[in-house]
């Protein structure tokens, strides 16, 4: 029952919460940017889409274990 109380901890879905923003604004960055900046723009816009990603994963699977 332990473990099931821990994965219904609120500071899980709070965290996963800020990793779909963070990603989300990755996303945005990247198709507002696409057309009229270039490559430094597009680099910074895919790695905050990285790091919403990987945020997103440490969260989840501290979630299913």
């Amino acid at each position: 029952m332990e473990s099931m109380e821990n994965a219904n901890a609120e500071g899980h879905y709070k965290l996963l919460t800020v990793a779909i923003v963070i990603g989300i604004v990755g996303v945005f960055l990247r198709f507002a940017g696409d057309a009229n900046t270039g490559f430094m723009f597009t680099s910074i816009s895919n790695i905050i889409l990285i790091i919403g990603i990987l945020i997103a994963l440490k969260c989840v699977f501290t979630i299913i274990k």
